[in-house]
């Protein structure tokens, strides 16, 4: 199968040697997004809670430029910088998305691309 590059302009420019997405077949690879805003690939202003919502709408953007929407993602995963923000993150993916939920990891790490609290990646399957 051929592998299709997804960009948009409405979420960040990859910040290294990547792209947004890469579909396969009716699969989305989707690359991590951290709480950049496209516009001015500057990092949000605002609290975690803010942040958050800022990754949720990067992803969003990449899903539905390659079709799809949140919705269609079978598995996420999120990275933090503080695993106390854990039930924060859970709180918010509630307004981002309905049951089913896809599959998810949360993963504590040590750090993250210009020293965000949080990144998440996913993978969305386009078929019916």
């Amino acid at each position: 199968m051929a592998r299709e590059i997804i960009h948009t302009s409405k979420a960040p420019e990859a910040i290294g040697t990547y792209s947004q997405a890469v579909k396969v077949g009716d699969v989305v690879y989707m690359s991590g997004q951290i709480p950049l805003v496209p516009e001015t690939m500057m990092i949000v202003e605002g609290d975690f809670a803010t942040q958050v919502r800022r990754v949720f709408d990067n992803l969003t953007a990449v899903a539905e430029a390659a079709g799809g929407s949140l919705q269609d993602i079978v598995k996420l995963n999120i990275f933090l910088t503080d695993l106390a923000h854990f039930g924060t993150v859970n709180e918010i993916m509630a307004d981002y998305f309905q049951q089913p939920y896809p599959a998810r990891a949360a993963i504590g790490v040590a750090s993250l691309p210009k020293d965000v609290p949080v990144e998440m990646d996913a993978v969305m399957h386009l078929g019916a």
